[in-house]
């Protein structure tokens, strides 16, 4: 770790971090998929771009807001086709509030990629290597590959697992928590109990539709995330060790010929 602090000074820009919490690393994403999933779930596209603080605070907005102003109750009833009862349902004072927050994480979630993907490419050609090796009190943390099949599966299972899986513990602890709030909260379990009753009518009256129309977006960008990382954080592992061994065990003078062109 004294080594990797003394790079600091040499170096202005960084692929990656390897950190007790977890890896974080800068690589080219498509910005009309991040924004999508600031439509999705505002918070969502921050954090996949590892800006956690801002995401939070979106996220944390979207509840708050979305709860107060009735709106995922508002979207099952125009869905069912009750578009007057869903007027009805909607609250102005909240309501007014959420358009505004919403579109700035929209485009704050695609502009912030714009940039990143510019420091990507910069990163890149600058190539300063990267800690790929901590130990601490509390965890241990290091480069290797992992499947990307496994990040997702255990994400479907239960969002969260997929990150642990790949050691994102922010994303992990924060996917795992708010999992089981808007399980709780939407009484899902209790309804997939009545399910497996045959009580098919009482299971959907259990349903709170409010808390209910989190979870997909939940669920979804759970399993994005993780398998994204895990490619990329796979990616980073090969480059490292690429890096490592042309710098200890390759020849300086050593060529490799592809065609008639000599690198």
């Amino acid at each position: 770790m004294d080594n990797y602090r003394n790079l600091e000074n040499k170096f202005r820009r960084y692929k990656a971090h390897v950190s007790i919490a977890g890896t974080t690393q800068i690589h080219l994403r498509n910005p009309y998929i991040i924004a999508w999933w600031s439509a999705a779930f505002p918070g969502f596209g921050h954090l996949i771009l590892s800006k956690y603080l801002r995401g939070l605070v979106l996220f944390m907005w979207e509840v708050v807001v979305n709860y107060n102003a009735k709106i995922n109750l508002a979207m099952v009833q125009s869905f069912c086709g009750d578009i007057e009862l869903a007027k009805q349902t909607l609250e102005p004072r909240w309501m007014l509030m959420y358009i505004p927050v919403y579109l700035f994480s929209i485009w704050d979630s695609y502009r912030t990629c714009m940039d990143m993907n510019k420091v990507s490419l910069l990163a890149e050609r600058e190539d300063a290597p990267v800690n790929s090796f901590v130990i601490g009190a509390l965890e241990i943390n290091y480069l290797d590959k992992r499947t990307p099949f496994m990040s997702v599966l255990w994400s479907l299972f239960m969002p969260g697992l997929g990150q642990l899986h790949i050691h994102r513990l922010l994303t992990a602890f924060f996917s795992l928590v708010w999992t089981i709030i808007f399980l709780y909260m939407s009484k899902t379990l209790v309804a997939v109990h009545l399910l497996f009753l045959g009580e098919i009518h009482a299971a959907t009256a259990a349903l709170d539709e409010q808390w209910l129309l989190y979870m997909p977006s939940m669920w979804g960008f759970a399993v994005y995330d993780s398998y994204i990382n895990t490619v990329e954080n796979n990616k980073l592992f090969e480059w490292e060790q690429q890096s490592f061994l042309k710098k200890k065990f390759q020849s300086p003078g050593f060529k490799i010929k592809k065609g008639n062109v000599v690198n």
